[in-house]
């Protein structure tokens, strides 16, 4: 279905790899928002993103989770973000506007900012008590970043996967492909519409894919938009 990602411009030794790896300044963030699929796809597409993972944070039992023993940890996703792009309080905006922290659910769905600063934290406070403050039942707790465990290679950019051809093309072979690079991220999110058609087609040059990807997945861009998300 697709051409092979790699072009040869001067000898079969110069290649074109699609753009999977940012060597800019970053920063963490960490948050549990239900389920961490519809979130990475969100993230994913937003501008600012570098990388995004999904995983098990804010546990406190002695074990290493897993989705099927999960113990006391939450589905989380942690994002590598540029700061200079990409506001923590824009993050935070995005946080509560996607799901519902007043929904009271077992740990495993439950709604936590995990900070990585001080500033974090204050931001996180700033924007809780604001929720607060109009009368909100916000369940959302606000804690520090401890250690957190990859989810299992098949969630990770869960959207993507399922078009295994795009991922071959692209190289995505392993979880750990799929974690670091760039391109995984946005595209997670562009495959189901997120991030819009405006935006894709202003991006996507810079993104190093082939004409038969940038079709494809164009298309599903333009098939999903504004369907929202979902787990």
């Amino acid at each position: 279905m697709f051409s092979r990602i790699f072009k040869v411009f001067n000898s079969n030794i110069n290649k074109m790899e699609p753009l999977h790896y940012l060597d800019i300044p970053s920063e963490k963030a960490t948050f549990s928002m239900g389920c961490f699929w519809a979130p990475d796809s969100l993230f994913g597409s937003t501008p600012g993103i570098i990388t995004t993972r999904v995983g098990y944070a804010g546990g406190t039992e002695g074990l290493i989770p897993t989705y099927r023993n999960i113990g006391d940890y939450t589905e989380a996703i942690q994002l590598q973000y540029d700061p200079n792009t990409v506001s923590y309080l824009e993050l935070l905006k995005m946080f509560w506007d996607h799901h519902d922290p007043t929904a009271k659910f077992k740990k495993q769905y439950s709604s936590f900012i995990y900070y990585h600063n001080d500033q974090q934290k204050a931001e996180a406070e700033l924007t809780l008590n604001e929720k607060k403050a109009k009368g909100l039942d916000v369940l959302t707790k606000i804690e520090p970043a401890g250690q957190f465990f990859n989810a299992e290679d098949y969630h990770q950019k869960y959207r993507l996967q399922q078009h295994k051809n795009l991922c071959k093309d692209l190289g995505l072979k392993t979880g750990d492909d799929l974690i670091n690079s760039h391109v995984a991220a946005r595209l997670n999110g562009y495959v189901v519409g997120q991030g819009g058609i405006d935006q894709f087609d202003s991006e996507v040059s810079k993104l190093r894919l082939d004409e038969a990807a940038i079709s494809y997945i164009r298309q599903l861009v333009i098939k999903y938009e504004g369907q929202g998300l979902h787990c």
